[in-house]
């Protein structure tokens, strides 16, 4: 069965090094600007017609250095840091001991993220302005809590508190299975 988050780590190429530079709350934050200006690009083709595809391009280019953009922060302890190192457990969570209800969490949230491209993606087609907007709402929404929720998955995979200090993002020893 293929693993949509796997697929989309490799597609996204994200090494060790990519990973500690995406736990930089910046790189967080300014994460959650991709989608809508991806979103802004394919709709100003409404207004500028295939001059739209430099700037799809651009959102794309931006998509992919953004996790690459900034240097690996000082402290990991923050919520942005510690959902990346929460992803990155998750991703990895056959060699953890993940709660099922975390696991359960995650592919409700992604689904309802995917059912908010529904409306994105109309809206896109048609020119709708109110349905791209709910849509990217609706997409992004469950994105965000999905992110608190790896910030949970870190703490109980870690034993951890979520708001201190973390100078030393090593993930926990991996379960061995004999």
């Amino acid at each position: 069965m293929m693993d949509i988050y796997r697929a989309a780590e490799r597609l996204m190429g994200m090494q060790d090094t990519d990973w500690r530079r995406h736990a930089n709350p910046l790189s967080v934050w300014t994460r959650f600007t991709c989608l809508p200006l991806l979103v802004l690009a394919i709709y100003a083709r409404q207004w500028i017609g295939w001059w739209a595809l430099p700037l799809v391009l651009l959102a794309a280019v931006w998509t992919w250095v953004n996790p690459r953009a900034f240097r690996p922060p000082e402290d990991f302890g923050s919520w942005a840091s510690r959902g990346t190192l929460g992803e990155r457990i998750f991703l990895a969570r056959a060699e953890y001991d993940v709660a099922p209800h975390h696991i359960r969490a995650a592919h409700v949230l992604t689904a309802l993220s995917a059912m908010g491209a529904l409306p994105l993606i109309y809206g896109l087609i048609v020119l709708n302005p109110w349905a791209t907007v709910l849509g990217l709402i609706a997409t992004i929404l469950p994105k965000v809590w999905f992110v608190d929720r790896m910030v949970w998955i870190h703490a109980d995979v870690t034993q951890s508190t979520p708001g201190t200090a973390l100078p030393d993002p090593t993930l926990p020893f991996e379960r061995t299975t004999q």
